[in-house]
């Protein structure tokens, strides 16, 4: 059960809190029992701070609670609140990151009050609900909040959200919890918001959230810590069977094996049931399991006997598994990687953080002392923490989410990454969920509601025919699976659609796994259901067909055979990639790559399918367009005009053009420059230092208001202030100094142009009476250069930007070379002037070097011959 109760340090048999002993009396289910199923209510670790935590609440619309495993925050804080004064009637919405977790929690809670799953507390999960209309507490996965609030903003009838195992740093968790802090904001002040964790940064959430921070006590017994070494060259499911023998003969109670999915759970068992004791019950714990196999893994053996549970981090947090005394942990989880070759999120095998490692170990000591063995090297560093999915995950997904809610700039924890996400944006306008300013299109909010990756919605919605709506959901299922085919490779999508349809037949390649063809079937009737279509798969295909249809999932990867390479392509996302030697789709005219490895020249085809260019042409047609082009030839140094048909950014037919469109012409040339750099423009000195001067009083006078004008500002905004000085012409060398100059001063306004010279001149009057230049570099002191001469008289460093930036004086002598370099004049002429005199009156005797500076006469000329 979630959170369950047991006979550690504190714990008593009476009600917790009046919340819940109260409802329990007035339970007609819990007054009915007797004996062994009468209600017993249970002192938690947390039960002592919900009075702090309930006032808190009252005073302040957001909290942050840490709290460890085995404190009850997932069970107690939910019933604590459902007398709060704020509620009045609303529900309580608690997020929980698994299915598991979130049918336990319910189960226990309902079991505390003596309901039934269903009324007062229920739940609601993927393709599962237990809700009525009593229901006052509802246990929701992260995809079901999302949805609640896409459709109903104003969260009507709902009073609270809690993020349980907020720690987890789930993207939905994220997502959610910006969408909640928006609604609270714009419309919603008095929903309440509750962030709850075993393990998190608690001081930086509640600064980002401002607000109060409560921490609970756990209930844990101590727990000895050992890393149980490998033998050589030793397989790591016979490392994990020496463990479990070890800890069975050597520790008392039930073990937890953490391992990290499926597969190494089906490999355990085969090693375990080899060895294990007739007394010994082998159970597997995993998030697709049937809730009665969920049950039996988190309820005692009803016969006594010892059990070994091998779980994936569903039994991480949230859960308690009774009798566990030991726990084997092989420091691996599936989480999700963004997988450039695919396109998509997928579940890669890496190491968890210390975080998990310390949590995992927690779950030996829940209900006595206890013994935790770590199958990776003592030597081994883990992470910290689990980086937050935000960070690491293809964010399509996120993107369409945003455009539906209409507001991108929600707050997050951890922001996006820019490029992440408009990476994401432009997948779903080439999708069609997008239209060209961003906005969701009726297309769109389709994929959305689909709930899954925008890629294989799009695929899935595509088809008007029954029939290859069917295959549509063999391609998704196939998509998403582990490659069912073994041995040498094949780059071919039909190799593995065939090898599904013989399974279907029973006569399944030796080649393929029968088991992974099992799972990918069993998918695809699931997107069958939810799409409501009632064909069956067909038994053949033409491989067009599947390109035909996965086209429509990968609009970014079609490609066309290179004219003279039959191995490259030309990809409509302007890219180039090439097949394998002893490729299967090789000689095809037109292919989509549904895997694709990018690379620095050519990208590697790793598995597609054949396309119908008539086909493509009858889905597509606005993506066939016929158009004049103007682009820069680099060889030539000029301008290019074409006439073009293409397919996206494929060249399907290319000839000469007449006189270049002048807008086209502009427009070209400033591209060139964006493509090969500011340095190709006709700089001066002069303008290298105007624009010096610029980038300096941006930084002494901010206020003013200059304008950006670093390198990487100027490219940004090259449409802005450059194309307009490129109308006319058609090559580069055509645009004078001068032009360019006037292209750069229009960045600025009248009032700042003429500021800009006021405040860093070029140039100043020394006391000679003559003009000499200062020198400007960003980032640094402006130097004025002048011989020491021409400076006699004058007492004080000189100063620009309205007197705040001093001066740096390189003196010279009178042949030009440095003698001093100072920002204090003042104290050259009193300290080292003396000296220099002393060095330089006899080599330069024409020149003046008065004992007394401060009175001389300053001059820029030697004294006249014979004086």
């Amino acid at each position: 059960m979630a959170e369950l109760g047991g006979s550690g340090p504190g714990t008593v048999g009476v009600a917790h809190d009046s919340v819940v002993a109260n409802r329990a009396r007035r339970s007609r289910s819990a007054a009915a029992r007797t004996g062994s199923g009468t209600l017993r209510a249970v002192i938690f670790p947390i039960s002592p701070l919900l009075p702090e935590l309930r006032a808190a609440l009252d005073a302040h619309p957001r909290l942050v609670l840490e709290a460890p495993p085995g404190a009850g925050k997932t069970t107690q804080v939910p019933l604590a609140l459902l007398d709060a004064p704020w509620r009045a009637g609303g529900k309580i919405l608690m997020l929980e990151p698994r299915r598991v977790a979130a049918r336990a929690a319910a189960g226990f809670m309902a079991k505390q009050l003596g309901d039934e799953v269903g009324r007062t507390v229920g739940y609601r999960i993927r393709f599962e609900a237990r809700v009525s209309a009593a229901t006052q507490v509802e246990v929701v996965t992260e995809g079901i909040l999302t949805r609640l609030v896409q459709d109903d903003p104003t969260l009507d009838g709902i009073a609270a959200i809690l993020f349980d195992e907020f720690h987890e740093r789930h993207l939905a968790a994220d997502l959610g919890l910006a969408l909640a802090l928006d609604v609270q904001a714009q419309l919603r002040p008095d929903l309440r918001i509750v962030v709850m964790s075993a393990t998190l940064d608690g001081e930086r959430l509640a600064r980002f959230l401002d607000a109060p921070r409560l921490t609970a006590d756990g209930r844990a017994y101590p727990v000895t810590v050992a890393h149980f070494p490998a033998r050589r060259d030793e397989p790591s499911t016979a490392q994990l069977r020496r463990c479990v023998e070890h800890a069975l003969s050597q520790h008392p109670g039930d073990l937890l094996v953490f391992v990290p999915g499926q597969r190494e759970i089906a490999d355990a068992t085969r090693a375990l049931e080899q060895v294990l004791p007739a007394d010994v019950r082998l159970l597997p714990l995993r998030g697709e399991l049937s809730v009665e196999a969920q049950s039996a893994a988190l309820n005692p053996d009803p016969d006594g006997r010892r059990r070994v549970v091998l779980a994936t981090n569903v039994a991480e947090s949230s859960v308690t598994l009774p009798g566990v005394r030991v726990v084997i942990d092989t420091g691996l989880a599936r989480e999700p990687r963004f997988e450039p070759n695919s396109g998509f999120s997928r579940l890669d095998t890496v190491a968890i953080s210390q975080a998990s490692a310390d949590q995992r170990a927690g779950r030996a000591g829940r209900v006595a002392e206890g013994w935790c063995y770590r199958l990776w090297p003592e030597s081994q560093r883990l992470e910290p923490n689990r980086r937050a999915e935000i960070a690491q995950v293809e964010l399509s997904g996120l993107a369409l989410e945003l455009a539906a809610w209409g507001e991108p700039d929600l707050r997050f924890v951890d922001a996006p990454p820019r490029g992440a996400l408009a990476a994401g944006v432009d997948l779903l306008k080439s999708l069609g969920a997008l239209d060209a300013r961003g906005r969701i299109t009726a297309f769109g909010k389709r994929v959305l509601a689909l709930g899954t990756h925008p890629r294989l919605a799009a695929m899935l919605l595509a088809p008007n025919d029954p029939v290859e709506s069917a295959l549509a959901c063999d391609l998704a299922a196939l998509i998403e699976a582990r490659d069912p085919l073994k041995g040498p490779r094949r780059d071919d999508v039909a190799a593995r659609w065939q090898a599904l349809a013989a399974f279907r037949a029973g006569r399944a390649p030796p080649e393929a796994s029968r088991s992974g063809l099992a799972a990918i079937d069993q998918q695809a009737k699931q997107w069958r259901r939810r799409l409501r279509c009632e064909a069956t798969p067909p038994k053949d295909a033409p491989n067009h067909l599947l390109g035909d249809l996965l086209l429509h999932a990968f609009p970014d990867r079609i490609g066309v055979q290179h004219p003279t390479d039959p191995r490259r392509y030309a990809l409509s996302n302007g890219r180039s990639a090439r097949l394998f030697d002893d490729s299967a789709l090789y000689g095809e005219p037109w292919i989509v790559a549904s895997e694709l490895r990018f690379e620095a020249r050519d990208g590697l085809i790793l598995r597609g399918a054949p396309v119908d260019e008539a086909r493509l042409q009858r889905e597509f047609p606005e993506r066939f367009v016929e158009e004049d082009t103007v682009r820069w030839d680099a060889n030539a140094r000029a301008l290019v005009a074409r006439r073009e048909r293409r397919f996206d950014r494929i060249v399907l037919e290319s000839k000469p053009a007449g006189r270049p469109d002048p807008a086209r012409a502009a427009q070209a040339l400033t591209d060139a420059v964006r493509e090969l750099g500011l340095e190709a423009l006709p700089w001066t000195d002069g303008l290298k230092q105007w624009l010096e001067r610029l980038r300096c009083l941006r930084d002494w006078m901010p206020e003013l208001g200059w304008p950006e004008a670093s390198d990487e500002a100027l490219l940004a905004s090259l449409d802005d202030w450059l194309r307009p000085a490129f109308s006319g012409k058609t090559r580069l060398d055509a645009l004078s100094e001068d032009e360019l100059g006037e292209a750069l001063k229009s960045r600025l306004d009248w009032s700042l142009k003429s500021k800009l010279d006021a405040l860093a001149p070029r140039r100043i009057t020394v006391p000679s009476g003559m003009e000499r230049p200062i020198t400007y570099a960003h980032g640094e002191r402006p130097v004025l250069a002048c011989k020491l001469q021409e400076l006699f008289g004058l007492a004080d460093t000189p100063r620009i930007a309205d007197g705040r930036v001093p001066l740096t004086l390189h003196l010279l002598s009178p042949g030009g070379a440095p003698l001093a370099i100072t920002q204090d004049l003042k104290s050259f002429w009193n300290n080292a002037y003396p000296d220099v005199k002393k060095d330089m009156k006899g080599r330069y005797p024409r020149h003046p070097w008065p004992d007394d500076p401060w009175t001389a006469t300053a001059t820029h000329r030697a004294k006249p011959r014979g004086t």
